[in-house]
């Protein structure tokens, strides 16, 4: 008698490959029944009620539309918290953790920094940092009121002392309602709307363009707006930390150094790429 996950790998496998509809069955049934992974092996189709049975059949249709698992389960870990995410923010990902983990060890002594982070979305950099460093003190700002009400919702659950504000970065006049960071950190727009062809279903489909996505003839937009607000409104010492494309590496540094920004350093995520760079305000 097939089980619920020879039931879920059977559907899903065509489209996800057996190995990740495995993994996924264990997300599912774990998320429908509160068991434990071990004890879900020994899970029969008798032991699921009809209301858990439904739950699972909506989650299996909403995956084979290519949703992410994410979104269907209103859930992603980082730095090994939960965080609630759906359609109007990012999925959190692994390497915008290497870029948290950068600035915590950098500011791990600092005093009371004053950390300004550009583009709250679910709210995972903030408020990672929040619980991290306990003595900083942390802005985030993001142009859509819907993601700052799903970043304010995490930093609730998570308990985390956050200061958000709305407003459009790129825009100028928008600074004077800013503070005056002691360490920059953003995981802006980057993706060149021409490649969203090239893009998974599931990125292009569920996940927000806007935070996704910079015109083709303007991919350094964000960057050019952090660079010049650093050397406009910080003091010197403060650090700039950003995500960036991997394939983008040295233009974002033309772009931070041809501003004024020194001591440019890029690095490489787990998978080799360069996805992270930092610079000092002089």
């Amino acid at each position: 008698m097939a089980t619920p996950r020879d039931h879920i790998i059977r559907q899903l496998s065509p489209l996800y490959g057996k190995q990740e509809a495995d993994l996924i069955s264990g997300m599912l049934l774990e998320k429908i029944t509160g068991l434990s992974k071990q004890s879900l092996r020994q899970l029969t189709a008798a032991d699921l009620s009809d209301k858990q049975q439904w739950q699972l059949e909506e989650m299996l249709e909403q995956l084979l539309k290519h949703r992410p698992i994410q979104y269907v389960l209103n859930e992603a870990w980082f730095q090994e918290m939960p965080f609630f995410v759906d359609e109007r923010v990012l999925i959190p990902r692994p390497e915008t953790e290497e870029l948290v983990e950068w600035i915590i060890r950098d500011y791990k002594l600092a005093d009371a920094p004053l950390i300004l982070d550009i583009g709250s979305g679910s709210g995972c950099i903030p408020v990672s940092l929040a619980k991290k460093l306990p003595a900083a003190r942390i802005y985030s700002c993001d142009s859509s009121a819907a993601a700052l009400t799903v970043a304010a919702l995490n930093a609730s659950r998570l308990h985390a002392d956050i200061h958000w504000l709305e407003l459009d970065f790129t825009q100028e006049a928008s600074w004077s309602s800013l503070p005056n960071p002691t360490c920059i950190v953003s995981n802006p727009p980057y993706i060149p709307k021409k490649e969203a062809a090239t893009m998974s279903r599931h990125v292009v489909e569920f996940e927000p363009g806007m935070a996704l996505f910079v015109p083709d003839e303007a991919p350094y937009l964000f960057y050019t707006a952090i660079a010049r607000f650093a050397m406009e409104r910080c003091q010197p010492g403060t650090g700039v930390y950003l995500e960036i494309h991997e394939s983008h590496a040295v233009g974002v540094r033309q772009v931070l150094e041809q501003t004024g920004l020194r001591q440019v350093e890029i690095r490489n995520d787990m998978q080799g790429k360069e996805r992270m760079i930092k610079a000092i305000r002089p």
